[in-house]
């Protein structure tokens, strides 16, 4: 019975990224055609990526399921879909918020290959991977996420906007202290985080 249960819960979980995905595919491709600005395209292909691994995903030896890991993750994974482009001109000229998109897009893509099918939403223990871009930062598919929203939100800031970033991305930078929470039983993650030491940003957190 809990195994099914866990099951429908993953299965649920999949449906939902997949539909807030679609909602957010219908937004950013309208204003790509729209206006040609590239900011929200390159963060439609670095949010796609989590439907992507989450689907291909393995099954974890471990899995938080306390009330503040479920908060975290479906702040963090629900608020990017709700971002919202707007035609209103950004503070910076898209070819630099592009730029800060393309970086983070960058980030994203190397730590996700270099993650794999250890790659999921809900924090777990799915492997500790300490290669490539995680020789650095613990948590370098957030970073990139964050640059990547910092770009999108600098071409629309809109209030509305300004709230969903701050609520999602505060929530993913919990969200990564709670993995770390669950990954830090397992011997091989305490030997990582003695070597690596900044979660997201070398020389600042």
């Amino acid at each position: 019975m809990r195994m099914s249960r866990e099951i429908a819960t993953d299965l649920l979980a999949r449906a939902i990224v997949a539909t807030l995905m679609a909602f957010l595919s219908y937004n950013l491709l309208a204003d790509f055609m729209r206006t040609g600005r590239l900011t929200g395209l390159l963060l439609l292909v670095s949010e796609s990526m989590v439907v992507v691994f989450t689907i291909t995903r393995r099954r974890a030896r471990r899995i938080d399921r306390s009330v503040d890991a479920a908060v975290a993750t479906m702040l963090s994974v629900a608020g990017p879909p709700l971002l919202r482009a707007t035609d209103a001109p950004g503070l910076l000229p898209d070819v630099a918020t592009a730029l800060m998109a393309t970086v983070g897009l960058g980030l994203v893509i190397a730590a996700k290959f270099t993650l794999g099918r250890s790659f999921g939403i809900v924090p777990a223990n799915r492997g500790v991977i300490v290669g490539g871009p995680y020789s650095f930062v613990r948590h370098p598919i957030y970073t990139g996420y964050l640059i990547t929203h910092l770009g999108f939100l600098i071409a629309h800031p809109t209030p509305w906007n300004v709230m969903i970033a701050i609520t999602a991305d505060t929530a993913l930078v919990v969200r990564a202290l709670i993995e770390e929470r669950v990954l830090g039983a397992d011997v091989e993650y305490q030997s990582y985080c003695r070597r690596v030491g900044w979660h997201l940003m070398p020389g600042v957190f």
